[in-house]
């Protein structure tokens, strides 16, 4: 178990669990029309996501420029997220 997390596989589970979310939410909001629709579930998941790379890039070692990246491009994200539900 240690390994999953030093290795930083543990996220690559988790964002892999967060991919197979986001089209079972898509899918079911595209069969049914009920749900959260599409600009919804990929802003969130794509901040959240964004975050976990983040991580990923850390525990694996990866220079700061990296981490920093990911944090960034997490923010725009989450930005970008927030102007969508407050429009």
């Amino acid at each position: 178990m240690s390994e999953l997390f030093a290795t930083g596989r543990i996220v690559d589970v988790i964002l892999l669990v967060m991919l197979l979310e986001g089209a079972l939410l898509l899918w079911w909001h595209r069969r049914t029309g009920r749900g959260l629709p599409a600009d919804v579930i990929v802003t969130t998941l794509l901040a959240g996501g964004f975050l976990l790379l983040a991580l990923r890039a850390a525990l694996t070692g990866a220079d700061w420029p990296w981490i920093s990246l990911w944090l960034s491009a997490g923010l725009v994200a989450h930005l970008a997220d927030l102007w969508r539900r407050l429009r």
